[in-house]
Parts: structure tokens; C-alpha cells; sequence
């Protein structure tokens, strides 16, 4: 049983500890423990200081580079999208100041923006599955060709808007055909896309599909993160089913135009880019572009369309699975926008040209960078 002389003692003991813990360590200990300590303060200042310095080098070093690829940009990009008209599909939330850079450059490539589409949260909404059939079986008839009746609901959309992106009329390749123009108008009007200023101007020849979110691996992560632990389950399905629809819209843009390119943020799991490029049968048949928000991945955007209209499929990026950092400088030849008569040809419409070079009209010429 514990008494009042063992709590006394213990008592004791702890002050005799403390005495001699304070004598110690104002006597004999006290230069030894300050000098470790001042030592150990120095080591960290020293340590602090050249990790500044090493930082400082290198974001030196990182602004030289940028600059300099900054200066070769315009020559890199020059005339590898000549005459070429290219449509911005954005899925997903696509910062505007990505999207403007990259309308930029395309501009720089010598391309023009044939229209910049945003595909709404109703393409995806769980909630609006009937809607969309709905939409979707009215909008099959304006189609050419039509998807197969097991093709779904997202197959059938996706195809509706890059052929309202991509048709021209076959007498007049500088004008976007009459089906065109009402599968967009029924788009727009049930919400399920929204048109830039300007709506489409003419009919593209190739596609870039901006997948969100445009930004860093660490603000997207940080973003799932602000997602609240009971939405979670709901909001991985929401994900899951717009991942699925954005790649469908990115099959369609391939197929149904000259080339398409795919361009997000850096690469992360759950991203379209990722999901592409682990795909067997997409990695082979659709360009991607990683980091979309930098510079090196806005120029890369277009010279990445030009090697994919050119027969080139690549995934860029600074990531372990790229094929390149940057795509190589393809040269394509003159775009031959004749007007045909589908009566002789047998063509649907789709398309817009013919890439013809001197010669035989339908190689490309390649120049490295």
C-alpha cells in the first residue's frame, strides 16, 4: 500500500533530480551543451544558405531555359499549321488562360481558331441519362455517317458535336453544312455545349480536345482533397463518367476530323491524358500533351496536331511515359480545299480538304527542330 513517506520520498527525489540537473547545467555542462548547441545553429544557417543558393541557380537556370525556348517558339511553330483551321473542344475546367495560350500558339503555327466549344456539367449529369437519349435519338438523323445502333448514348453525342464541328458542305469546303449547323444549334440549345464568341465559322480540319483540370498535379490532388469524405462515392462516379464521355469526344475528333490532339495539366491518375494513354487502342491512334499549363506544353500543342495530321501519333510531356518532350517540326503540305460533287466521289462530306504537296499529293514532309 502506498503511503505518505513514499510520496514524500518521490517528491524529494524529483526536486534532488531538478538541483542537480540545474547545477550541472549551469557548471560543468553548461559551455558543453551551449557549444553543441551553437554549433549544431551554425550547421543548420550553413546548410539553410546553400540550399537558398542551389534554389537560386536553379531557378536561374529554369528561366534561361524558358527564355530561350520562349525565342525559339516562333520559329519552331512557324507554318506547320498553314492555312489549317482547328476547333477547341474544352471538357472538364479548362483555366481561360490556358485556353487563350494555346489558341495563341496555334495562331503562331499559322492555323485559325474555326470555333472554341465548352462542354457543359449536363453532358455528365446522372440525373439527365433520359434527357440526353432524348437529345441524342433526335440528333442521329443529321448525322453522316451515323454511329451504330449499339454505339450509346456518349458515342452518339461525342460523334454529333465534332461533326458539327468538322462537316462541310461537299460544293463549298469553306462552308460548314446545313446538317452541321442544326446538330450545334440543337446542342447548344439544350445546354449540353456552349460556343465561344463568333460561334463556328467555318468547318475544322483538325480538333485539340482541352482536358480539365488545365493546372498543376499538385492543385488538382489539392482539389480532390477539398472534396467532402460523404460526396466522395458520388463524386468518383461523376468523375468516372466524365472521363468516359471525354474520351469518346476525343475518339470522335480523331475520326471524324484530319487529327486530333488531347492536351491537360500535368499527368495524373484519373486524367484524360492518362486514361488515353493507357488505353491499348487509343495510345496508338491519338496524340496527347501533358503539362498544357507551361509553355513548353502550349507549343507543343500545335506542332503535335501537325505530326498527328501528318500520321504521327506521339504523347509528349515531361513524364516517364512520354514518347518526347516535344514533338519533332513536321512540315505538311498545302491544304487543297477544291469543292467536289459528292455525286462523283461518293464522299459524305466529312472533311474539309485534301492535303496535297508537289507531286503526289498525299505525303508530308518532315523537318526536325
Amino acid at each position: 500500500m502506498i503511503d505518505f513517506r513514499y510520496h514524500l520520498v518521490s517528491l524529494i527525489s524529483v526536486f534532488l533530480a531538478l538541483a542537480v540537473g540545474i547545477a550541472l547545467g549551469a557548471g560543468p555542462l553548461k559551455e558543453t551543451i551551449g557549444d553543441t548547441l551553437t554549433g549544431q545553429v551554425e550547421q543548420l544557417r550553413v546548410e539553410k544558405e546553400e540550399l537558398r543558393t542551389q534554389l537560386d541557380e536553379a531557378s536561374a537556370e529554369l528561366a534561361d531555359s524558358q527564355a530561350a525556348f520562349a525565342a525559339s517558339a516562333p520559329d519552331l511553330l512557324e507554318g506547320v499549321l498553314a492555312g489549317r483551321r482547328v476547333a477547341i473542344v474544352q471538357v472538364g475546367e479548362v483555366l481561360p488562360e490556358a485556353r487563350d495560350q494555346v489558341a495563341e500558339r496555334l495562331g503562331a503555327a499559322g492555323a485559325s481558331v474555326s470555333a472554341t466549344v465548352q462542354v457543359t456539367e449536363l453532358w455528365d449529369d446522372p440525373e439527365q441519362r433520359s434527357f440526353r437519349q432524348s437529345i441524342a435519338g433526335s440528333l442521329v438523323q443529321w448525322l453522316d455517317p451515323v454511329p451504330s445502333e449499339d454505339a450509346g448514348t456518349g458515342t452518339e453525342l461525342a460523334e454529333a458535336l465534332i461533326q458539327s464541328l468538322a462537316t462541310a458542305e461537299p460544293t463549298d469546303p469553306g462552308t460548314v453544312s446545313a446538317n452541321a449547323v442544326t446538330v450545334m444549334d440543337l446542342l447548344v440549345e439544350s445546354g449540353l455545349v456552349t460556343v465561344g464568341e463568333g460561334g463556328v465559322t467555318a468547318p475544322a480540319d483538325a480538333v485539340v480536345v482541352l482536358a480539365g483540370p488545365t493546372v498543376s498535379a499538385a492543385e488538382a490532388e489539392e482539389a480532390v482533397e477539398a472534396t467532402p469524405a460523404d460526396q466522395e462515392p458520388a463524386a468518383q462516379e461523376l468523375a468516372d463518367a466524365r472521363l468516359t464521355s471525354a474520351a469518346q469526344i476525343a475518339r470522335a475528333a480523331q475520326e471524324r476530323s484530319g487529327g486530333a490532339v488531347v492536351a491537360g495539366g500535368e499527368l495524373t491518375d484519373g486524367g484524360l491524358v492518362q486514361r488515353l494513354r493507357e488505353d491499348e487502342d487509343a495510345q496508338g491512334r491519338i496524340s496527347t500533351v501533358e503539362s498544357v499549363h507551361t509553355l513548353v506544353g502550349q507549343v507543343s500543342v500545335p506542332l503535335a496536331l501537325s505530326a498527328r495530321i501528318g500520321g504521327t501519333v506521339g504523347h509528349y510531356g515531361p513524364s516517364e511515359g512520354a514518347t518526347a518532350p516535344v514533338p519533332e517540326r513536321v512540315v505538311l503540305p498545302v491544304l487543297d480545299r477544291t469543292a467536289v460533287d459528292p455525286a462523283l466521289t461518293g464522299t459524305d462530306g466529312t472533311g474539309t480538304g485534301t492535303d496535297t504537296g508537289s507531286g503526289t499529293g498525299t505525303e508530308t514532309g518532315t523537318e526536325q527542330g
